[in-house]
């Protein structure tokens, strides 16, 4: 049986972090230890050296096929790292924003037909 550092796992990295985003493949070498972690392959593709890394610092900034993970969440081969871009606006804020907006239109919808109620009102004979 051949050793483990012959061995290397198939990984596909997507960078969405520059425009447009880049998906390569990469054959990382096993690790000694056999434990095969999104952080090892961070460290193994020089990305990050430690899960505190100001270049991956912030929370949910990594994952594996579409789905955030831990440093510590296992990788196996074949699968997809995934590195995200910044969000452009907080999710929150523009649900926020959104239900104004909504509000807003029903409240001038209200105003509208209590002002032609008035006014039909108003034109009615006495």
């Amino acid at each position: 049986m051949a050793a483990n550092s012959s061995k290397t796992v198939k990984i596909l990295l997507c960078d969405a972090r520059v425009d447009p985003p880049t998906l390569q493949i990469y054959q990382l070498p096993v690790p000694k230890e056999g434990l095969q972690t999104v952080g090892w392959a961070l460290q193994t593709l020089q990305i990050a050296q430690t899960k505190d890394d100001p270049v991956i610092g912030r929370k949910g900034c990594y994952g594996v096929f579409g789905k955030r993970k831990d440093w510590d969440s296992p990788i196996y081969a074949g699968d997809r790292l995934e590195l995200y871009a910044p969000l452009q606006i907080d999710p929150k804020m523009a649900r926020r924003k959104k239900a104004n907006r909504d509000k807003d239109g029903q409240l001038k919808a209200k105003a509208q037909l209590r002002a032609s109620a008035r006014t039909a009102k108003a034109k009615a004979p006495k």
